[in-house]
């Protein structure tokens, strides 16, 4: 009876397992939990949520400015709580919270200030709608690092600085980096976004032509190249690593889509860098239509690509070409004259 009189009520040892992360040597410090149910609300906040209109003039510097010092004040608050879980004793409770409200409040400035940038009207034309979104992806990725250093914190005995800590902090000062890259306007925004897209297609095309290469390499090398094709299979039986005859006639028409999409997007990219303008609202939705076109182009590409390796499915081949040409006639023609 006395003894079941001392144990703790089942309710208080089931808050105890719960307040206890996996692997954390102690009970895990419960302002460390609050933060981080915190950092993943604002960051569906971020990822959902969109700027709003306003009628206040737009300070383009002022808000470039400020984003930086919201970036580097996140940084160095994550600097601060990775160092003060680094070795033992654990910081008290009071401190515990300190650290995460200067986490907190560092994150939630940045994503004020993202919510800032207007969506083009007036005197902030220049905010398109592929600004905001390199604008909103940085800031998310700031709170997605944020988010991983307190896992690995809640969830690694406190022993030293481990790897995992190491690299979540990293991550975040690399994220945090990356505000003094980004565009400030929506031309150099769209133009950011087409050079990211042509280089996937570049790249694309420059391994089919390699591969291809090596397969011709390969089957000049093949002692059975000479082997008559099999009556039932129609090949030589391997057609896991070799192209069939039929396979080949479709390679010459996909290499010839791949590189005229690629001097598309080329020749489309130099046009707008020499005559794209962001000063208007009409202009910034030129250039965020642009934008999208190229983004359509380039995945069919690499689908395409992906799809002419050997073994190859001719259906998936023919259905890749007809995406890639529908989304190639969507390109401006006054750009590219």
């Amino acid at each position: 009876m006395r003894r079941s009189l001392e144990r703790a009520p089942r309710g208080v040892r089931a808050r105890e397992r719960m307040e206890r992360e996996p692997g954390a040597a102690g009970p895990a410090p419960a302002p460390l939990r609050h933060l981080r149910e915190a950092l993943r609300t604002a960051l569906a906040r971020i990822r959902d949520g969109e700027s709003r209109e306003s009628s206040e003039i737009f300070e383009q510097q002022r808000f470039w400015d400020t984003l930086g010092q919201t970036f580097k004040a996140t940084s160095q608050e994550a600097t601060k709580l990775s160092l003060a879980f680094s070795r033992p004793p654990l910081p008290s409770a009071e401190d515990c919270q300190k650290l995460s409200e200067g986490v907190q409040n560092a994150v939630l400035a940045a994503a004020t200030v993202y919510y800032w940038l207007p969506k083009g009207q007036g005197e902030a034309a220049r905010a398109g709608t592929t600004l905001r979104k390199m604008v909103r992806d940085a800031t998310a990725e700031v709170v997605e690092g944020m988010i991983q250093l307190t896992d690995v914190i809640l969830s690694t005995p406190l022993q030293s600085l481990s790897q995992e800590q190491l690299i979540s902090t990293g991550s975040i000062w690399e994220a945090c980096e990356q505000i003094s890259h980004l565009p400030q306007d929506n031309h150099a925004a769209v133009l950011s976004a087409m050079a990211a897209y042509l280089g996937v297609v570049r790249d694309a095309v420059e391994e089919m032509e390699q591969y291809m290469c090596s397969q011709a390499q390969r089957e000049d090398q093949d002692p059975y190249s000479d082997i008559m094709e099999d009556e039932e299979l129609g090949s030589r039986g391997n057609r896991d690593t070799y192209w069939s005859e039929a396979d080949r006639k479709l390679l010459s028409p996909c290499m010839g889509l791949m590189k005229a999409s690629k001097a598309c997007l080329k020749k489309l990219l130099g046009a707008v860098k020499v005559h794209g303008k962001a000063d208007t609202p009409e202009q910034v939705a030129q250039l965020d239509d642009l934008a999208d076109i190229t983004n359509e182009i380039s995945p069919s590409v690499d689908e395409l690509a992906l799809s002419m390796y050997p073994p190859m499915n001719q259906l998936s081949v023919r259905l890749n070409q007809l995406q890639m040409f529908q989304a190639s006639l969507l390109c401006p023609k006054g750009y590219l004259r």
